[in-house]
């Protein structure tokens, strides 16, 4: 279904703005006011994004349609202070997981380059990595 007249849309969303508001106040705005909403509501300049991803899945025996959202960017709003708590909190989650990981390839590497150099801290006991990597390079 398309719209014969882009205009109309535009009228529709003030509209609609309007009418989520007071009465007394939606009828005080003028003329130049409402054009000054439409231009607003018009301009996406508010909804740019690095990363926006919006795929629909529709399924094939379902009469509804899916999508999910995925958009990434620098956030230029403020927080209210449960958001900075969840923000905080997941970044230091994804900081200890990128740490537990580094610290393990770190581990690792250590554990070869001691086997490269022959030191046999204990004796007849091996995590069997050092044979599994010479065994890429055979």
């Amino acid at each position: 279904m398309t719209r014969e007249n882009p205009n109309q849309d535009r009228h529709a969303h003030v509209k609609q703005l309007l009418s989520k508001m007071d009465p007394e106040v939606a009828a005080s705005f003028n003329y130049k006011q409402r054009k000054a909403l439409q231009k607003v509501i018009s301009t996406r300049d508010w909804n740019s994004h690095k990363i926006d991803f919006r795929p629909t899945l529709a399924l094939p025996f379902l009469p509804w349609s899916f999508y999910f959202v995925f958009l990434g960017g620098v956030n230029r709003r403020n927080l209210s202070s449960s958001e900075r708590f969840t923000a905080a909190l997941a970044f230091i989650t994804a900081l200890l997981i990128v740490g537990f990981i580094a610290l393990g390839v770190v581990l690792v590497i250590i554990y070869l380059l001691k086997s490269w150099l022959g030191i046999d801290i204990f004796p007849d006991e091996s995590l069997g990595i050092w044979d599994q990597f010479k065994d890429l390079f055979k």
